[in-house]
């Protein structure tokens, strides 16, 4: 099983799409689109479809076996 990376950020949320290209788990913003209308990406463990999902402090996103969690600065 992969370790959890941390990613802070610095407002109180992010929303997904944006999260996925900060924590490098896409390489931009049409690699981010895809990975979500494809299913590939989960929010705490459910399948999230909404590219403007908002992350808070301590939501875990993860694409297949990669991982990173919301920190908040």
């Amino acid at each position: 099983m992969g370790s959890i990376r941390t990613v802070e950020i610095r407002d109180d949320m992010i929303r997904l799409g944006q999260f996925l290209k900060l924590a490098g788990l896409a390489e931009d913003g049409g690699e981010a689109k895809t990975l979500i209308e494809e299913e590939e990406v989960t929010v705490n463990g459910r399948v999230e479809t909404r590219r403007g999902a908002q992350l808070h402090d301590g939501d875990v996103v993860a694409v297949g076996e990669n991982k990173a969690r919301v920190i908040t600065a």
